[in-house]
């Protein structure tokens, strides 16, 4: 509901600050085009495009990515397999040692020319258009940016956010290897949704000027809600066991959870026992970052 009218909500504030007021040549009816002309080109350049950018998630990430991936492995393989078997016979033993060696060279081929490449493309185009979705939702919703007071506090805020979330990724992958059944699993799990609620509210709490150790320290006392809030995005991403597909996945829901989390209010003060997941790798953060500062003027004196 809220992506069915926050794209026309946003244009109809934008042209009536743009024209607050009807100009005299408005009420003669006579317009110039040095009158209008401004007002027709601010539009087009500014205009939100949040319904446009989701659409385009879904044909790029849906479209083309994942569509390659399924045609490829249950169409172009299983026809040209069959194929080859016709050529050398069902119970020719060359047909299946050429096929032995032939699949596995051609999925190599495929990920390594096309896979790859796409992956990392979407990578980047994707983050651009995430932060559209969220700058004007964020707009829809609460109004201006309110961003950080320093270019510097705002750089070293960005550079700790990315330790942390890589290094959390790792810590998720690593407890699920925990030999306890089932126990791993769940832990994994909770780790994914925590972290898909970061990725998700990160965006409106940025721009709500909130340093990283406010954002999660807001998380760990308010778990149950991001637990239940990252839930969905989790399960999804885990139907499969490749990363390119959950990548896929997870870039074409990902804009929903986008908007949700921009209109969502946490519910708060539901648990008395905050949830410390992100202390381990805020303290690794904190330490690698801590020698890297400290090496770097070591070697611009050395240079020196």
């Amino acid at each position: 509901m809220t992506i069915a009218y926050l794209d026309r909500e946003l244009n109809n504030r934008k042209l009536s600050r743009l024209s607050p007021t009807k100009p005299q040549s408005l009420q003669t009816g006579r317009v110039s085009a040095s009158e209008s002309t401004p007002i027709r080109n601010l539009r087009e350049h500014e205009e939100s495009k949040v319904l446009t950018r989701i659409i385009q998630c879904c044909a790029l990430n849906g479209g083309v990515f994942l569509l390659s991936i399924i045609l490829f492995q249950y169409s172009f393989l299983p026809g040209f397999g069959f194929i080859l078997k016709l050529i050398l016979g069902n119970e020719s033993g060359m047909g299946k040692l050429i096929w032995s060696w032939m699949e596995p060279v051609l999925t190599f081929i495929f990920q390594t020319l096309w896979v790859i490449p796409l992956f990392l493309l979407s990578k980047v185009v994707n983050s651009l258009w995430f932060q559209d979705i969220a700058d004007s939702a964020y707009r829809y919703s609460r109004g201006r940016p309110q961003f950080m007071q320093s270019i510097s506090m705002l750089l070293a805020d960005s550079i700790f956010s990315i330790a942390v979330q890589t290094l959390f990724l790792f810590q998720a992958l690593l407890v699920n290897y925990i030999p306890i059944y089932m126990l791993g699993s769940v832990l994994s799990t909770v780790h994914m949704c925590l972290l898909y609620s970061l990725y998700a509210f990160e965006y409106k709490w940025f721009n709500m000027g909130w340093e990283l150790h406010k954002r999660l320290t807001y998380i760990e006392t308010n778990w149950p809600y991001f637990i239940g809030f990252g839930l969905p995005l989790a399960i999804l991403t885990n139907l499969s066991d490749s990363w390119f597909i959950s990548g896929c996945i997870f870039a074409i829901a990902f804009p929903l959870f986008i908007i949700s989390g921009n209109q969502a209010t946490p519910m708060t003060g539901v648990c008395d026992y905050p949830l410390h997941l992100f202390s381990p790798v805020i303290t690794m953060s904190n330490t690698l970052l801590t020698k890297t500062l400290r090496q770097t003027p070591q070697a611009t004196n050395i240079r020196r």
